[in-house]
């Protein structure tokens, strides 16, 4: 009988050259465009350590050297903020580095989810671990990530996260197909971008993912697909022939700030809940909006 495993590392992958958002990602790594004041990906990182994860491996790319320096200890900025006598901000900065065990591993081509995933099987050895994407910010409470974990340790399966979209737009995204009658989330299948009228459901994945190693030895042996990149939903696929997949309903806030749209909103809404900016964001955008009425 396999012993229960408790689930404390995370993969981030980061390697991608963040097309989408040039100019702006010509020498800054996407993963480091703010939300405000705080570079999206330390909300992906903080969300990991708010679920329970020690260690985390974050798998890079060529330029992404930003992504290092933001969470590591910054001596000369912590000394002058010390001099100054700004004692918030010195104690904001510090907490940074104390975030998290951080690691990295560097992806030499971007060649797909999969592949980064791959990149970090060193790190994470036989052990169970999540994978947080950095396209997508989830608020809720408990964290998205903390209730999957739950699902894991309490049913020894792996987990993605799924969420209801709009019917006319489940070829954006993976669909989950749920076992029919099975109230517990076991999947019976995972589509990849379904054609227009043929999703089983309009549940799709998003970007979490708590998984048994076993997907290693399945992303090793995967066939690269499109672009000659190794997907993570065919090992999914795979996965869940032999181990049941459950597909855990998050019922949250989805920023998809890989998106240029969501950013703004995502930048808009994270504005709304802050004290200090909330009353002065609500004023200018109705004053916006009627001048564009």
């Amino acid at each position: 009988m396999r012993l229960k495993q408790r689930v404390r590392k995370a993969i981030i992958p980061a390697g991608g050259l963040g097309t989408r958002f040039l100019p702006a990602t010509k020498a800054q790594p996407k993963e480091m465009l703010p939300i405000i004041d705080k570079p999206a990906i330390q909300y992906i990182v903080e969300e990991a350590v708010q679920s329970g994860i020690d260690s985390i491996v974050i798998v890079s790319g060529r330029h992404k050297r930003a992504i290092e320096d933001h969470f590591d200890k910054s001596v000369e900025l912590e000394a002058e903020l010390e001099e100054r006598g700004n004692e918030q901000m010195l104690a904001v900065v510090r907490e940074i580095s104390k975030l998290a065990d951080i690691y990295y591993v560097r992806q030499k081509e971007p060649l797909g989810l999969g592949h980064a995933v791959l990149c970090a099987r060193r790190f994470i050895g036989d052990e169970p671990f999540a994978v947080l994407l950095g396209d997508d910010i989830l608020k809720s409470e408990p964290p998205c990530l903390k209730q999957m974990i739950d699902v894991y340790e309490r049913r020894q399966s792996s987990v993605v996260a799924v969420m209801e979209v709009p019917w006319d737009q489940t070829h954006k995204y993976g669909i989950v197909d749920f076992e029919p009658g099975n109230k517990d989330g076991q999947l019976r299948d995972l589509i990849e971008k379904p054609m227009p009228g043929q999703a089983p459901s309009n549940w799709a994945v998003v970007g979490r993912y708590v998984l048994d190693s076993a997907i290693f030895d399945l992303l090793e042996r995967a066939e690269p697909g499109k672009a000659g990149e190794i997907q993570l939903t065919d090992s999914l696929q795979r996965l869940n022939r032999v181990s049941p997949l459950i597909g855990h309903r998050f019922t949250g806030k989805r920023h998809d700030v890989g998106d240029k749209l969501g950013f703004v909103q995502a930048t808009i809404d994270f504005a709304l809940e802050r004290e200090d900016l909330s009353d002065d964001v609500k004023r200018y955008l109705l004053e916006r909006l009627a001048q564009h009425t």
